[in-house]
């Protein structure tokens, strides 16, 4: 028995990096927990613990001494995560819109010399100011302490330095005026500007929330797949029971058209099952007494009796939906280009707001010491350019919606600017690279056609339960408009296929082994087209007159005729491209050689997807998945960009960050030249936003002083906020007009 456990449990209330950093450090002084991982994105904890040192309750109790909670029952978990992401959401449109509420007067009163003749007009503004302070701008002070024990400086940590810095500068100057003004400095006050920055950031962070994907709806649809009850077999009575209650060893009987609640062994009954969720791959499976079933399959035609061997959380579905929650709540933050340029920016200022002080210091004359402080702590408030907020949302939020201009659906903007990091992309087989269901592609006499044979073999099909009898009936009796005719007798044989008379004659249908019973021989022609069918890893279905085979029929899942241009273009594109299949070997060798494709792998299971992932990764791989199935989840949760089909099951498309609306393939390097441009525009935007600034630093710094007497103002301020955030927000819009 596996003592180590590995979980992943949402957290309440945990909702800045302050709570993460708690909730960790609660949790790893427990005994018997080996490893902890907060994931304050989504409000979940990975725990890695010894099952026989320590329970889930003592773990919940050591959360709940320290003020917050985990949620232990499964369906429960993914109602609070979906509850917690609406109250995020929620409280920061909160914060933003309050922000401006405060934001608009108070511009008005610090532009505006009709209020200064009022008593108490300084003590207005810094009271409103304070108030946005507190209620809208806390985040940034607890998201900078956190990072700054990371070492990692960024945008939080320049906003809450420049606003901290111009309130205490701000009220000094409210309540004591007189020590500039004895020194010849005009004292200023910068609260309409603290506040105006507080919200143009809270903006940017509401405009990027706004089109994050949801993690939890992904792991509500896997676990969708499980039925709420089974029928349980006992002492010969049929008994609905709960799914919780599952025991291993119960009998449970699984009608056609029912979802498996189990993984057991067939013991009764005969059926074919639809395993695409593990595979992938459009066609049903045979089952039959001692077949292996699935939980979270489904039983297609015939009835089936199985005893369950594993129930509950110890099933393979339980393990993909676990598997799934741990690659998103183990998946580290990316690291942002506006955090890369801050973390650079971040120490010139300090640099120069140093150099400024000392240099008025030494060389400043009678008034040194005032205009040392006063120059110095102007370089760190204009350090803070609204712009800088906006340069990545605004450019994003272009990218996204030209995007979906082009049928893109980009539900996380982080993916936008990170894709254009991607060197290998990962392709799953069918439904993405495939059509992802069957159909014929040969269709080859042993005799001169007869209607009548197809007429037989439409009547034939029509009481088949092999799932390639549908692909048979719609070419016979909706492409050829072939009428059936009217059978004499039915046999239908467990994996051969079924014998049928008419007219006093035998006919049958079916595959390998059954054409062998019957000792029918392929000959002449078709030898060599049958071999070449075989190599190229189609399905044979053989149609015979007693020991007289009539005709053979190829079928397989056909490529999508956008597949072979868009891996061209990806090849050009200086990137590796890989397939991943859980078919056989020969049909995956078959697909690569025509679509040029020199890695692949085949016949993995969803778990081994992701450790192929996460191998190209240890690599130094930057890997997009692109998938369209269930068994493509944990794939997709633990690439670098996930992407999935527009025409895929709705579990990929909601673990994935991209869907490509269509089943055009040539959407992906679009999205990937999208993704490029976005960021070149990106680091404009940046240029953009700094350029004002790094003009506006030397005035603040006194440089200009000797000259012309010119000290930072808050017109000046002003003007450079704003001339910067127009300039970021015309340079975003350039991108909407231009092609990809």
């Amino acid at each position: 028995m596996n003592k180590i456990a590995r979980k992943t449990f949402p957290v309440v209330n945990m909702n800045t990096a302050r709570c993460g950093h708690k909730v960790e450090k609660a949790i790893s002084e427990l005994l018997g927990v080996i490893e902890v991982k907060a994931n304050v994105e989504n409000n979940t904890v990975l725990i890695k613990y010894d099952i026989t040192r320590i329970t889930v309750g003592q773990i919940r109790a050591g959360v709940l001494s320290v003020g917050y909670d985990i949620i232990i029952d499964q369906e429960d978990q993914i109602e609070l995560q979906e509850k917690e992401q609406i109250t995020r959401y929620q409280k920061l449109r909160a914060e933003v819109i309050g922000s401006w509420v405060f934001a608009v007067p108070l511009l008005l009163l610090s532009v505006s010399r009709f209020f200064d003749s009022f008593t108490y007009a300084g003590y207005l503004r810094m009271l409103m100011a304070l108030t946005v302070l507190l209620f809208f701008g806390r985040g940034f002070y607890s998201s900078a302490w956190s990072k700054i024990r990371r070492k990692i400086y960024g945008v939080d940590l320049l906003v809450a330095i420049s606003v901290s810095v111009a309130f205490l500068f701000s009220v000094f100057n409210t309540f004591w005026p007189q020590y500039w003004i004895i020194n010849g400095i005009v004292p200023t006050t910068y609260y309409g500007s603290i506040v105006v920055i507080i919200a143009f950031v809270l903006t940017g962070k509401f405009l990027e929330i706004r089109t994050k994907g949801s993690t939890t709806l992904a792991i509500r649809n896997l676990m969708g797949l499980r039925p709420k009850t089974a029928i349980v077999i006992s002492q010969g009575e049929h008994q609905q029971t709960p799914l919780k209650k599952l025991q291993v060893n119960d009998v449970i009987l699984i009608e056609p058209g029912e979802k498996i609640p189990i993984d057991g062994e067939v013991i009764d009954g005969a059926s074919y099952v639809d395993e695409g969720m593990l595979s992938g791959e459009p066609l049903p499976v045979e089952k039959a007494i001692g077949s292996k079933v699935t939980a979270g399959t489904v039983n297609q035609r015939g009835r089936l009796t199985v005893r369950a061997e594993k129930v509950g959380e110890d099933t393979f579905l339980a393990q993909i939906i676990r598997m799934v929650q741990e690659a998103q709540s183990s998946k580290a933050p990316v690291k942002r280009i506006v955090d890369r340029v801050t973390s650079v920016y971040l120490p010139i200022v300090l640099v120069i707001s140093l150099l400024s002080l000392m240099g008025w210091l030494i060389f400043g004359g009678e008034s040194r010491v005032a205009y040392a402080l006063y120059t110095a702590i102007s370089v760190l408030i204009i350090a803070c350019p609204c712009a800088l907020a906006l340069a990545s949302p605004i450019a994003l939020l272009v990218g996204v919606n030209k995007g979906m201009h082009q049928h893109i659906l980009i539900k996380d903007m982080f993916a936008l600017e990170q894709m254009h990091k991607i060197n290998t992309v990962v392709f799953d087989k069918t439904g993405t690279i495939t059509e992802g269901r069957p159909a014929i592609v040969g269709w080859l006499w042993a005799v001169p056609q007869e209607l009548k044979y197809k007429q037989i073999l439409l009547a034939a099909e029509s009481r088949s339960d092999n799932p390639l009898a549908l692909t048979l009936l719609e070419e016979l009796s909706m492409k050829q408009k072939v009428k059936p005719v009217d059978l004499e007798a039915v046999t239908n044989i467990a994996g051969k296929g079924l014998i049928v008379e008419y007219e006093k004659e035998k006919y049958w249908v079916g595959g390998k082994r059954l054409k062998q019973e019957f000792k029918a021989e392929v000959k002449g022609a078709l030898v060599e087209m049958l071999g070449s069918y075989e190599e190229k890893g189609y399905n044979i279905i053989y149609f015979g007159k007693e020991d007289q085979l009539l005709s053979i029929i190829s079928v397989t899942d056909q490529l999508k005729p956008s597949s072979l241009s868009a891996i061209r273009e990806l090849s050009r594109m200086g990137l590796q491209v890989t397939m991943l299949t859980g078919d056989s070997e020969r049909s995956a060798k078959a697909v690569a050689r025509k679509l040029a494709i020199d890695s692949i792998k085949a016949e993995v299971l969803p778990d081994e997807k992701e450790t192929y992932i996460r191998e190209l990764q240890a690599q130094g791989r930057r890997v997009a998945m692109v998938g369209d199935g269930i068994n493509d989840s944990q794939a997709l949760a633990c690439s670098d960009v996930s992407i999935a089909m527009g025409r895929g099951t709705d579990i990929a498309m909601n673990v994935a960050m991209i869907t490509l609306m269509t089943s055009d393939l040539s959407l992906l390097p679009r999205a990937i030249r999208l993704s490029r441009r976005t960021v070149r525009l990106i680091r404009k935007n940046i240029l953009w936003a700094f350029v004002f600034n790094i003009l506006a630093l030397p005035v603040a710094a006194g440089l200009l002083v000797p000259i012309t007497g010119a000290l930072l103002s808050p017109v000046l301020m002003g003007s450079v906020m704003a001339l910067s955030s127009v300039s970021v927000v015309l340079n975003s819009l350039t991108l909407d007009r231009s092609k990809i």
